[in-house]
């Protein structure tokens, strides 16, 4: 299988040399195409800025990312800016939609950006707006759509250019859980019917049950890593939260 994305030996210290905190304690995994990886950890394990680091956001202290056969930590100045515009795609938690925009036109931007054709990204907004099923609100604004709908159009936003890594922070975090598990549902069906690669950091063993893999953080180190293989979705939440109980994590922190 070929890797999307691999972590060697990162490390990522903050403060000065008279107080360091290490957030990030030499960590290394790969994840594959296709795959749907979930990273867990209480609050202040690393998890964050783990993201961070692959989303070029923060930079490593040490270590290398690649992501295809670029090595990310050496991107600087408009390399980087295309990276970002054209590998990744970020779904975050509070949704970052443009209030002036509607969600047509949020989700066209990143294409306009790319200066595609109106006719080409006609087509491509109809193709995901059925995959995300948002087609009834590409005319409203944020301030019309529930959080549901908001979030969706996000993601829609994210795969519109078709990454090589779509990155998600707590994208069910702002959401009921009605909302949270239909737009689960979805990433499970970009996941394997468009080989959509996904990255998610979570605190939630419910949101995680979605996947197919998940790595646990402690400390800014890798503690454990489970996959699903043939399992129920319940079989690998009972998994998930088996694993959470050896983190030593509170329980309520985990549904």
């Amino acid at each position: 299988m070929e890797n999307i994305l691999k972590i060697d030996k990162i490390e990522k210290y903050y403060g000065t040399k008279s107080s360091l905190t290490k957030a990030i304690d030499n960590i290394s995994f790969e994840v594959e195409k296709g795959e749907f990886v979930a990273i867990m950890g209480s609050s202040g394990s690393g998890k964050t800025t783990l993201l961070n680091l692959i989303s070029t956001i923060d930079k490593v202290t040490s270590g290398h990312i690649y992501v295809g056969e670029e090595d990310i930590t050496k991107l600087k100045g408009n390399n980087l800016n295309k990276f970002r515009r054209e590998e990744l795609g970020f779904i975050f938690q509070d949704f970052n939609l443009l209030d002036t925009l509607t969600a047509y036109e949020n989700i066209a931007l990143a294409l306009s950006i790319q200066n595609e054709s109106i006719a080409k990204i006609e087509e491509k907004i109809k193709t995901v707006a059925k995959y995300l099923n948002i087609e009834d609100v590409l005319s409203k604004y944020p301030y019309q759509m529930s959080g549901g709908q908001k979030q969706r159009v996000a993601s829609a936003r994210a795969i519109i250019t078709s990454p090589k890594l779509i990155l998600a922070d707590e994208p069910t975090g702002a959401l009921d859980s009605k909302s949270a598990k239909m737009l689960l549902e979805r990433f499970n069906y970009l996941n394997k019917e468009l080989k959509s690669t996904i990255l998610m950091v979570t605190h939630d063993a419910f949101t995680a049950s979605f996947t197919t893999r998940v790595i646990f953080i402690k400390d800014g180190k890798i503690f454990n890593e489970i996959r699903r293989g043939d399992e129920t979705r319940k079989e690998f939440f009972d998994k998930i939260i088996d694993v959470v109980t050896m983190l030593g994590g509170d329980l309520n922190d985990a549904f």
